[in-house]
């Protein structure tokens, strides 16, 4: 379904009065899923945000109102590995019982003083944990003007695209200890700096320190070794998506990517999103990608739309700021290689996938100066500083630095929005 399709539909109400404003990015169009505590309640468990309540899952599960699993408690859990593993059919029923029970035309909740009550808590109480837990992380590189713009920096700007990326999702294997809920701090990495005239490197804390804007998917379901996903129906095998905060090193980059490609520069931090926004949410906002040329080899052509609209901005906001400054704003919609297709190459060797591993998509860039989606290109290497809100300058993220992302699908009256991701850069720690 397109998005100009989808405006022709209702909007559809929740007795949640706040997931009705048409400003909020969780109304009952969206119910992504995340996993949260309370200082009363420390346990973590799932839940879903509706408008500026979240929505007690393990609540509902004791109280026998949702029962996804009839062979265990999939939502007392730390994270959503058990009941993403129970497949899509079973997201599907459970998201059209949450979307039922949250209507303002369903009492079954709704009257109910003493289940609302132990159900719903306000957004404003809870703290937000990592949603799934990661056994893999794949980073792509998937963005044609991203890829072109960084060619262009450090090669030959005639030939900026090396000869593989318009055959295949290029992308290196990341590490999944290292990724983090919205809000953790990150420390600037300490490593190898090769400076331009010096003979050997030194080490030291990075000088050029980066982030860059992109989204990823979770995977749903667990495959052998030996097996692929087919191109076709690989978006069976996705979750949803979360936005993601790619913390890159750019001075450790540069000296340790030949021959094998990043390394320390990408191992200190990725930060993600808490809520994971569902595939079937997305549906309204699908759209054709770019034109791929040459034509991608058989198995990754189906010929579907594959590409979703999402808007992205990324806010920068120096330690003493009253206020952020927006510094990119950017849409998925521009990336060259699709999810779809991104799986299925990752899998085509026989490379198995597991629930929760982790996708992301590469830097988005558009293809104008400000939806470019890092510092690297927005201040071209360091050499055109951007001005903030507060009067400082920046080429490249400082101490006490706080960069938030945001990711939003626009509807007629309503938005599907990822919330936020936001990370705080301290001072390297003494080596």
């Amino acid at each position: 379904m397109s998005q100009s399709s989808s405006v022709k539909t209702a909007i559809a109400q929740s007795w949640v009065a706040s997931a009705n404003t048409g400003v909020t990015d969780f109304p009952l169009q969206n119910l992504p899923y995340g996993v949260f505590s309370t200082a009363a309640h420390p346990q973590p468990r799932v839940g879903v945000a509706i408008g500026d309540q979240v929505l007690d899952l393990a609540a509902l599960e004791a109280a026998g109102v949702l029962t996804p699993s009839a062979a265990s408690r999939v939502f007392d859990q730390p994270g959503l590995n058990a009941f993403i593993a129970l497949g899509r059919d079973a997201w599907r029923a459970t998201r059209a019982r949450l979307t039922q029970l949250l209507d303002a035309g369903d009492a079954k909740l709704r009257d109910n003083a003493a289940l609302r009550a132990a159900a719903l808590v306000p957004l404003s109480e809870v703290s937000l944990h990592l949603p799934v837990d990661v056994p893999g992380y794949t980073d792509f590189y998937s963005s044609k003007e991203h890829a072109t713009n960084v060619g262009s920096m450090f090669r030959d700007p005639a030939n900026a695209l090396l000869p593989n990326w318009l055959e295949i999702p290029i992308g290196y294997n990341g590490r999944a200890s290292s990724v983090v809920v919205s809000g953790t701090p990150i420390h600037r990495p300490n490593g190898q700096i090769k400076l331009p005239d010096a003979a050997r490197p030194v080490l030291e804390a990075c000088r050029k320190l980066d982030f860059e804007l992109e989204t990823a998917f979770i995977v749903g379901r667990n495959t052998a070794l030996g097996e692929s996903i087919d191109v076709a129906h690989a978006e069976d095998a996705i979750f949803g998506m979360v936005v993601l905060n790619d913390w890159s090193a750019r001075d450790l980059q540069q000296w340790e990517y030949v021959p094998l490609g990043p390394f320390n520069a990408k191992t200190f931090g990725t930060s993600i999103s808490p809520w994971i926004v569902t595939m079937e949410a997305l549906e309204p906002f699908r759209v054709a990608g770019p034109e791929q040329n040459p034509a991608p080899l058989s198995y990754l052509t189906d010929g579907a739309a594959h590409a979703f609209d999402v808007e992205l901005e990324v806010r920068l906001q120096a330690e003493g700021d009253a206020t952020p400054t927006t510094i990119c704003r950017t849409n998925f919609r521009h990336m060259y290689w699709s999810m779809a297709q991104q799986l299925a190459h990752h899998t085509v060797s026989g490379c198995n996938v597991r629930v929760g591993d982790l996708m992301g998509s590469g830097t988005i860039s558009g293809p104008t100066p400000e939806s470019f989606g890092s510092m690297l290109e927005l201040t071209w290497n360091g050499k055109q500083p951007l001005t903030l809100a507060g009067g400082g300058t920046r080429g490249f993220i400082e101490d006490g630095d706080t960069v938030s992302m945001l990711g939003w699908c626009q509807g007629n009256g309503y938005r599907v929005g990822f919330g936020e991701v936001s990370g705080k850069i301290l001072p390297a720690k003494a080596r």
